[in-house]
């Protein structure tokens, strides 16, 4: 797993190094190096521009600067100041030295001057703004930014792009759009989230101190972004001796007259993600409209309201189901009233693990005003709670309605009051977005993020169906319930990719994709395998 590190705290992580005896004239230095190496492996590099701007960060393009210059290539640095007039201390001594070694610069030229220049260069190296920057993007810097990015010359940004925040994902207009983006220390939440996943472009960490790795785990990352081969740790054994019942019961408790795919779609990719019976439960009113889609899953249909949604009569019947099942997925498609509160309440009251999505996370709302992090004992409960809001339902979740969780940095943290409020170690949050964290009491995990081909109806019906079937999958003690729901992430996005090559990016439909669940599971068991196995042999 790679940490990450809140922008504050690669800040006082550096003032640690400091008093390790790693000076911030050595971290330039050494920022400097890693970012030059990375121009180096590019290989058959003609002309190397570098755009530095005021602070650190250019201070890093100019140490760059002279170490591409000293190895023999050929490079010219764009600044907004001549070195002798640089005020930063710091930068101002590494763009000094820069100077006296022979690096070629030019002060503030004009536009067309610059297109001119990119036009000759082969890499261009961003040093403009780093992990400090906020606010707009002031002249000259706008002129550079969309410059680069209308060249098409292929681009390194120093620790983050231009223009993007490290810390939220958030981007002022314009910002860089780089191939590979050097960060220093360790990963930050928005080069992982929002804008930052199209700005970044290919990610190297640079840790520039053997002393890093112990300062991180001492700061207590924010995050851990999930390697491959990290999912082994919640793969079961693989074993012939087994049958439909081994592999794990699960109850879908979904749909309403108004929304029966979604039932549909949870019910059958908890069976393609490996589950060996699955029971539909749904409201009567649909219960023949579902059968029709599941020839393979049986569906019981129970007492439905007028609305079309489950009446309160059924409850009896379903908490009965779920005593007999290894899990349940209860959400999708329900509808929102009186009766569904009480449903919802009353399974959350069973010793059965639980995935709790869509509608039944509203109800959960409803049930209390919006503030659920003040009634942990309503999650509290003796088996595993999984909760899968997306950002507008933990919004509500957690009483921000009015004001909607915006970025990856929000969202954790209104997760860990969830799960912070419970106290428990079997309760997870799974908050959805362009990037997802699997939280819960003792860390955040980030799993890969998925597709364009997930932004559309109905794909959180079927990360629910999942999760529900790696529920029923039994755990093993001491398994990671964020890892497991960090697994069920990677299948979805990967099942979502399948898709996409079949059906398109934009094309393909929650239909296509809950249809490639289960090579999807495979996949991603098969390449956890091979990684963790070619770990070992390192």
């Amino acid at each position: 797993m790679q940490p990450v590190l809140n922008v504050e705290d690669v800040r006082r992580l550096e003032a640690d190094l400091a008093a390790a005896g790693v000076s911030q004239a050595e971290l330039m230095r050494r920022a400097g190096h890693a970012t030059a190496q990375e121009v180096i492996d590019l290989g058959d590099v003609d002309h190397v521009l570098i755009f530095v701007g005021p602070g650190n960060n250019g201070g890093d393009g100019w140490v760059a600067a002279e170490l591409l210059h000293r190895a023999g290539a050929s490079v010219e640095v764009v600044c907004i100041e001549d070195p002798a007039e640089i005020e930063a201390p710091l930068e101002a001594m590494v763009a000094k030295s820069a100077q006296e070694s022979g690096v070629p610069y030019v002060v503030a030229p004009a536009r067309n001057d610059i297109d001119r220049r990119l036009q000759d260069a082969s890499v261009a190296i961003d040093a403009i703004f780093g992990t400090g920057f906020h606010g707009d993007i002031r002249a000259p810097f706008d002129i550079w930014i969309n410059a680069i990015n209308e060249s098409g010359i292929k681009t390194i940004s120093v620790d983050v792009p231009s223009g993007l925040s490290a810390q939220t994902g958030e981007a002022a207009e314009p910002y860089i759009m780089a191939e590979v983006t050097v960060t220093m220390i360790s990963l930050k939440p928005g080069l992982v989230s929002g804008k930052g996943r199209d700005a970044c472009g290919a990610i190297v960490v640079a840790p520039l101190a053997e002393q890093t790795e112990k300062l991180i785990m001492d700061a207590d990352p924010v995050a851990w972004r999930v390697d491959m081969a990290d999912y082994v740790d919640v793969i079961p054994s693989p074993t012939a001796d087994v049958d439909k019942f081994k592999r794990g019961s699960v109850l879908v408790v979904a749909g309403s007259k108004k929304y029966p795919g979604a039932a549909v779609l949870a019910a059958k990719a908890a069976a393609r993600a490996g589950a060996g019976y699955v029971t539909l439960c749904v409201p009567s009113c649909i219960a023949t409209v579902c059968r029709t889609h599941l020839s393979s899953i049986p569906v019981l249909g129970v007492a439905s309201s007028e609305a079309g949604t489950f009446a309160v009569s059924a409850k009896q019947d379903i908490l009965q189901l779920a005593k007999s099942r290894d899990a349940v997925v209860v959400g999708p498609g329900l509808g929102v009233s009186a009766d569904t509160v009480s449903l919802v309440t009353a399974l959350l009251e069973t010793k059965v693990p639980l995935v709790v999505d869509a509608d039944a996370l509203n109800s959960m709302a409803r049930m209390t005003t919006d503030s659920i992090d003040n009634f942990p004992e309503l999650i509290r409960r003796e088996a595993p709670l999984i909760l899968t809001p997306h950002r507008k339902e933990l919004s509500c979740l957690v009483g921000m309605a009015d004001k909607p969780l915006k970025t990856l940095d929000e969202s954790m943290e209104a997760a860990r009051r969830i799960v912070w409020a419970d106290g428990g170690s079997d309760i997870c949050v799974v908050a959805k977005g362009e990037a997802t964290a699997c939280v819960n009491v003792e860390l955040a995990l980030l799993p890969k993020p998925g597709p364009i081909a997930l932004a559309t109806a109905g794909t959180g019906d079927i990360l629910s169906g999942i999760m529900g079937a790696f529920l029923a999958r039994h755990m093993n003690e001491g398994d990671s319930l964020a890892l497991m729901c960090a697994m069920a992430c990677e299948t979805q996005a990967t099942a979502a990719h399948l898709a996409a090559e079949e059906f398109g990016t934009y094309g393909a439909l929650s239909s296509d994709i809950v249809e490639k669940v289960g090579v999807a599971l495979d996949t991603v068991e098969e390449k956890a395998t091979i990684r963790a196995a070619s770990e070992m042999e390192e």
